[in-house]
């Protein structure tokens, strides 16, 4: 008896050691370390994932293995009704990130579900593939989908002329493509919870982090079609969900203050300068109770683009506040002479 149990927890421990490197052939790796079948080696394999310790991703070929509570797990979804993603989080990601802090947790469980759910309902692709790891005390997650592309769909239905522009909608909170079914929120608040936060599609790779959108050097040469999201976070991040929350709340709208990218408005060489410019900058922030403007890396406004924000909308929606920040001198100027002028 004590040479068989011997045995069983050699083979576990055998399993448990090389499962990290093999997700792929632990099955055939088995079999030939111990002499026996594959058919028995898949036994104890399946012994595991029904114990807790193992998960098990894919299905006949495409099967991998992971370690429950491991530093890395990746599994491919077919976009199908009945797909939920808090049933996905639990089943995957949860048992790896249970050892995190308190709000590191709340931090992935909030940003992988709403990012996964924006994949299901919104991408109109056939199949969502997760990867996260763990490493250097970093928290990685990508969710990617073979869909339309974010930009393009922000695109056509808001009719814009450059896909580009896509993003400075996407980053002002509360713009959704469906707005019976979502408050397009989700996108605005993970980005604000994690570390660095970056989308890829349609051959753009935008980064948020430091309260400030920028366009990646990163590229994957071998995506195609669709979205790609990662999210980033330090194991040590003292980040509380509810925190990001409040900065941004008004105690009777709840979501309330948004803060909005100027540059993101034309291309880093056109100047801000006409009233279309400020027109398409102001879409959608009406729903807001605070507006902050952000003129990082903005040269120079025009008297048309400074009126049309700080006269025309303001008197159309004079319970609107609307601040600014990171103004250079020459655009502080313009603004505080259309200002003047109302």
């Amino acid at each position: 008896m004590d040479s068989m149990n011997n045995k069983s927890t050699k083979i576990k421990d055998f399993i448990f050691e090389q499962l990290p490197g093999h997700s792929a052939d632990i099955v055939s790796l088995l079999s030939k370390q111990f002499g026996f079948s594959r058919q028995r080696a898949h036994w104890y394999i399946t012994k595991e994932v029904k114990n807790g310790e193992i998960i098990k991703a894919g299905r006949t070929n495409s099967t991998r293995y992971f370690l429950s509570g491991g530093k890395h797990i990746a599994f491919t979804e077919k976009i199908k009704p009945g797909l939920a993603e808090d049933q996905v989080w639990s089943k995957y990601v949860k048992p790896m990130v249970l050892a995190c802090s308190n709000n590191v947790y709340e931090i992935c469980a909030y940003g992988f579900t709403e990012i996964f759910n924006n994949a299901i309902d919104h991408s109109k692709g056939t199949t969502i593939f997760t990867d996260i790891e763990i490493a250097n005390n970093t928290l990685t997650i990508r969710i990617m989908d073979n869909g339309v592309g974010i930009f393009k769909k922000i695109q056509k239905a808001l009719g814009l002329d450059s896909v580009k522009e896509s993003i400075l909608h996407l980053s002002k909170g509360k713009f959704t493509t469906d707005p019976s079914n979502h408050t397009g929120e989700g996108i605005f608040f993970t980005s604000r919870m994690f570390d660095s936060f970056s989308i890829l599609s349609s051959d753009m790779y935008y980064t948020f982090q430091n309260e400030d959108w920028f366009l990646s050097p990163e590229k994957n040469e071998d995506f195609g079609q669709g979205t790609l999201i990662k999210m980033v976070i330090s194991l040590d991040s003292k980040k509380i969900p509810k925190e990001v929350f409040d900065q941004y709340a008004d105690q009777e709208i709840g979501f309330g203050k948004t803060i909005v990218a100027v540059a993101l408005s034309a291309d880093l060489n056109d100047p801000h300068v006409s009233r279309s410019q400020a027109k398409r900058l102001l879409m959608g922030l009406e729903k807001f109770k605070t507006i902050v403007l952000d003129f990082k890396g903005v040269v120079s406004v025009g008297q048309a683009f400074v009126d049309e924000v700080f006269r025309v909308f303001k008197n159309e929606y004079p319970n609107i506040t609307i601040h600014y920040i990171n103004a250079n001198d020459e655009v502080e100027s313009m603004i505080k002479r259309g200002i003047s002028n109302k």
